[in-house]
């Protein structure tokens, strides 16, 4: 089973006491699902189009069963206004690839769909 991700596109950043506290208490929230920081506002560097705000990616090695129970439990629920009150962005959930995974088997699949290589 591939790994999940949180992944989150954070905008105007602010060190509102909140926000401290909610990075005060994630980590007991991600505990009980193996999750763990990957990124967390590390520098970035854009090398195409424009990226305001900064990154964060959480890895969930049980996988989308997994990065959905997390988001959804209470102990996250509980502190999930810490950080939307005051910081602006957008989440998403993600599945990520297993491992031995290549781009070429995708191309293959898209190409037997449709001669031009794209899903309509």
């Amino acid at each position: 089973m591939p790994a999940a991700y949180a992944f989150a596109h954070l905008h105007d950043r602010s060190p509102h006491p909140d926000v401290i506290e909610y990075l005060e208490r994630i980590q007991a929230t991600l505990d009980p699902f193996h999750g763990r920081f990957v990124i967390h506002g590390g520098t970035l560097e854009v090398v195409e189009g424009e990226w305001p705000g900064s990154v964060v990616l959480i890895e969930f090695p049980g996988g989308m069963a997994a990065a959905r129970e997390w988001y959804a439990s209470p102990a996250y629920q509980d502190i999930l206004a810490l950080r939307t009150d005051h910081i602006e962005g957008d989440v998403i959930l993600v599945e990520g690839v297993g491992p031995g995974y290549d781009p070429l088997n995708r191309a293959e699949k898209l190409r037997s769909a449709d001669p031009t290589g794209y899903e309509r």
